[in-house]
């Protein structure tokens, strides 16, 4: 059975927990830690189980054994946090972002695979029905070729957002609403249509005073093939409206799940072609669901892979390629010019210490607290059809 730790004591480390308490046959969660031990210790009594409470995850590690972490600190733990586990022999599922530069991705790839232990990157709407149909439905080519691909991760925060300590830094959050926010719907959309070769971005702070990072980006990408893409990460969205289209040669699709095709008339003029329409909706129905969905398909992946009966669906390469995306972002934006992909070591933005010299501080941060008494979160759409 593999000896469980979970690191890092936030809202998102229940996801983790439930997820785990599904395979009571594969696993057991044995050890938490986190800066604020009180805190792991009240998660522990809120999912009943008997563990053993730190203060530290170099703590845990001189003094547990196990096989298996989830990493749930704050994104500037991620790489530190992942290397020290991989290190010991510990397979390792870090939450988003994967780390808070390209240099950290690489040395926790290079940990990985010196180790030989697993390295998986939460990516977990990959594992909901409608994105899996979805990215099947490309691969086939029923849509034709993309031409164009859409990114709405539309989301809305209040000023209070920013008062967490890490929350609104360059040093400890990495990033802003791109990093942390979109980033699973880059990840999709990257894994969906893979990486550009140009990208031209725009980042500001439209009214986030707490912060010194953005709230709103928008960014134009330019594929090999021709085609472009276009990603809108937002805190200010009112109503939260998130969405991926592509508009294919034959039919756009998108999720939340919508198919239009058109055809031209005589005079080139549009006209609806229900046909196309009904040939991939058949396509999408005949599609099997996921049977587990978010956190639990993720980690039952996980498990599965550290026994050697499943491939490991997300790996640290695909979590790294994700990173790459924002960080494009993140350089044509406060560097006012196009990049060009793949990112190079001598980039600007490729370590931390680039990022924190080139990237501009849209406010400085005058407020942090430690906690706050309410502690859930809430997760964006489901994505039901």
């Amino acid at each position: 059975m593999l000896q469980i730790a979970i690191v890092g004591a936030g809202a998102i480390a229940d996801s983790h927990i439930r997820a785990y308490l599904r395979w009571p046959d594969a696993c057991r969660i044995v050890a938490m830690a986190d800066l604020f031990p009180d805190k792991a210790a009240e998660k522990a009594r809120t999912h009943a189980l008997d563990v053993r409470i730190y203060g530290s995850y170099s703590e845990l590690l001189e003094r547990e054994s196990i096989d298996a972490a989830s990493v749930c600190l704050p994104p500037f733990e991620h790489a530190p946090a992942s290397i020290a586990l991989l290190q010991r022999g510990v397979h390792v599922l870090v939450e988003k972002p994967m780390a808070t530069c390209l240099q950290e991705c690489d040395a926790m790839l290079a940990a990985s695979q010196s180790s030989g232990k697993l390295l998986s990157i939460v990516a977990q709407n990959r594992f909901k029905t409608p994105m899996m149909k979805l990215k099947k439905l490309l691969d086939q080519g029923v849509v034709g070729r993309v031409l164009h691909g859409q990114v709405d991760s539309h989301w809305w925060r209040g000023d209070n957002y920013y008062d967490l300590w890490w929350r609104g830094t360059w040093a400890k959050e990495g990033g802003g609403c791109t990093m942390n926010h979109a980033v699973h719907h880059i990840d999709l959309f990257q894994w969906m249509m893979g990486m550009p070769q140009e990208v031209l971005a725009v980042t500001a702070n439209l009214c986030h005073v707490n912060s010194e990072v953005e709230d709103f980006a928008t960014a134009i990408l330019l594929y090999p093939g021709g085609a472009v893409g276009q990603i809108t990460a937002s805190l200010v969205h009112h109503g939260e409206e998130q969405q991926l289209v592509f508009q294919g040669e034959r039919a756009k699709v998108a999720v939340p799940w919508q198919v239009k095709a058109m055809r031209q008339k005589e005079n080139g003029f549009p006209e609806d072609d229900a046909a196309c329409q009904r040939e991939i909706e058949a396509c999408y129905e005949r599609l099997d669901p996921v049977s587990l969905e978010g956190h639990d398909g993720q980690i039952a992946n996980f498990l599965a892979a550290i026994a050697g009966s499943e491939p490991l669906l997300v790996d640290g390469r695909q979590g790294r390629n994700t990173l790459e995306l924002v960080t494009a972002v993140y350089q044509s934006g406060h560097l006012g010019r196009k990049v060009c992909l793949p990112l190079r070591a001598t980039d600007p933005f490729y370590t931390r210490e680039g990022v924190l010299a080139h990237a501009r501080h849209f406010h400085e941060k005058t407020k942090s607290i430690d906690n706050f008494s309410q502690n859930e979160i809430t997760l964006g759409r489901n994505y039901g059809k």
